[in-house]
């Protein structure tokens, strides 16, 4: 009796997806939706829709210090008490400051989200295409490696996935910002219209003023209805997990639905500790995993599998599996891996007072703001740094009885408490990175985690361009402001350390030459065909656009070119 071989067919699958995130999710969807069985590991702990949400209808008023969170939380978790969705009502969403520790050579603020889902029950939503301007900078501007692939090669793939993610938003014909398919838009309000108008004036429709595409359902259609998800509330409480399923994440949509095809094995706890090659086979074979709960050790094996296990991880699993033929990593013969780490720079921000339309007031909690495309460096070059900047910016009303140092009792309490304040305008910066070299990860050459896998060390900075950038945006996002008839402009450096922008990229960019790269066209390791990585550790450079959109059109193109090459046993 073969017990052995009968053991290891019980671990064999067509496909392993290594993380349950946005690309894991996607992943999973078309591996399992094209009919190959596929096993999804997840290293954090279940989370399914609606049943694991405990929070999604708490008020404010139901928590202890009305989802603040108490001193000795900050005093605890100081790194992830600094991201803008950590409160009490989300915390069990977030991994704790000593619960995966890092080695910060220089600082650097990682947040996760170690959960089926991962970070997708927690993203900002924000959802803009590429365009040929963003895929062609480094050949055009010098810095980082040619990207393999153009707009042309990737727009049929964000649109699959934005019909069946459901984007809100405006066809807005902006070159550089294509248009997205779409669902009705939320609506700027009055005071974000005035702006828009304004500015429209004043720089001759230059800059224009957009409402922000985000990945919410104004207005389900049959395959939003068919995945069991609802309209958007405008409750702007996502970060809790949305019972809805009114904005996409992997919970509420693509992971059941590889559930329905029968071909999904979901299996949670499940700590990937590197990924298995066989010198004989000359291919990776499955991946080594350790159970978070009982420490104990098992191999998976599979004919493709899928690296997903958002940027940095992706970057430690793949530093962490060597073999006699990759002794640095697997598939680094270009020495480029763990290198060229990018992010986003948001250090610039500014508030603003508005005088007027104190008649109006606007309704829900809208899940976006307004969003003015980049407009520096687009068609020539008119800075002193490369690349450019989006910004953001929003327009409220201060909250009720602003004046609250002065409020009295009883009747006169009530009429301030029922009034709302002035209005006020907050815009920010979201500035493109340089790759470079030294902005790298590695692994601890003395230190090691609780299931005995090396610490990952950070080593990633700011430079002159981001300086520079964000100089020129507090110089321009006053003047755009003040143009706008805005007053009392106040603007900032957060100094906020890398990482906290949540948009780390790179380290197993794509490239066409083997020896300056990591993956080819298809997202495939150059020298290991058989493994694809298409979360944010792919990405060559950065753009200045939410990148989350990009991982999944990536993901959705490479898992479709994976089921072919199967199917002609290519693989």
């Amino acid at each position: 009796m073969n017990t052995i071989g009968d053991a290891k067919k019980k671990m064999t699958y067509d496909a392993i997806v290594v993380g349950s995130g946005i690309s894991g999710g996607w992943a999973a969807k078309e591996l399992c939706e094209n009919g190959l069985k596929t096993l999804v590991l997840e290293r954090g702990k279940a989370v399914k829709h609606i049943k694991d949400y405990p929070t999604a209808t708490q008020s404010p008023w139901e928590f202890p210090h009305r989802l603040a969170m108490p001193l000795e939380d900050e005093e605890a978790n100081p790194i992830v008490n600094r991201c803008y969705a950590y409160d009490d009502a989300t915390k069990h969403f977030f991994v704790k400051d000593d619960e995966h520790p890092y080695i910060q050579e220089k600082p650097f603020d990682w947040i996760r989200g170690y959960q089926e889902g991962g970070k997708s029950l927690l993203w900002a939503r924000n959802v803009q295409r590429w365009s040929n301007y963003e895929f062609e900078a480094p050949l055009r501007d010098g810095f980082a490696v040619d990207w393999p692939i153009r707009y042309q090669d990737l727009a049929p793939w964000y649109s699959h996935v934005e019909i069946f993610a459901g984007i809100s938003g405006n066809r807005d014909g902006i070159p550089h910002l294509p248009d997205s398919e779409v669902l009705p838009p939320f609506e700027l309000n009055c005071v974000e219209q005035h702006i828009q108008q304004e500015l429209g004036e004043k720089y001759n429709n230059e800059r224009p003023v957009i409402i922000g595409r985000c990945a919410h359902l104004t207005e389900p259609q049959e395959i939003h209805i068919k995945q069991g998800r609802g309209k958007c509330m405008a409750r702007h409480l996502c970060y809790r997990g949305c019972p809805f399923g009114g904005y996409f994440s992997s919970n509420s949509s693509t992971l059941p639905w590889a559930n329905n095809t029968g071909n999904l094995t979901m299996q949670t706890n499940s700590v990937v500790h590197s990924i298995i090659y066989d010198d004989a086979k000359g291919k990776a074979t499955g991946v080594r995993v350790i159970d978070s709960e009982t420490g104990e050790s098992s191999e998976y094996f599979a004919n493709i599998i899928f690296v997903n296990a958002a940027c940095l991880n992706t970057n430690l699993i793949l530093l962490n599996s060597t073999s006699s033929r990759f002794p640095n990593g697997l598939g680094n013969d270009s020495g480029t891996l763990g290198k060229y780490i990018g992010f986003h720079n948001y250090r610039g921000n500014m508030l603003a007072d508005f005088d007027g339309f104190e008649d109006k007031y606007y309704s829900g909690r809208r899940p976006t703001s307004a969003f003015m495309p980049s407009f520096k460096n687009v068609y020539k070059q008119n800075a002193d740094f490369l690349r450019g900047y989006m910004v953001a910016f929003s327009a409220s009303r201060k909250g009720w009885g602003s004046s609250s140092a002065n409020i009295g009792f009883g009747e006169e309490m009530k009429a301030q408490m029922t009034q709302a304040g002035p209005w006020q305008v907050f815009m920010m910066m979201q500035g493109e990175t340089l790759p470079k070299e030294q902005n790298h990860v590695r692994l601890s050459e003395t230190e090691t985690d609780q299931w005995g896998i090396p610490l990952l060390v950070t080593s990633i900075d700011y430079d002159d361009n981001d300086e520079k950038m964000l100089a020129d945006f507090l110089v321009e996002g006053k003047a755009m402001l003040e143009a706008a008839g805005c007053t009392n402009v106040r603007s900032w450096d957060t100094k906020q350390a890398p990482g906290l922008d949540i948009h780390e990229m790179g380290g197993v960019r794509m490239g066409k030459d083997p020896e300056t790269s990591m993956l080819n066209k298809w997202n495939q390791l150059h020298h290991c065909k058989n493994v694809f990585v298409t979360d944010g550790a792919a990405m060559t450079s950065y753009g200045n656009q939410n990148p989350s959109l990009t991982f999944m059109a990536l993901t959705a193109r490479a898992a479709n070119y994976a089921v072919e090459s199967f199917k002609k046993g290519e693989l």
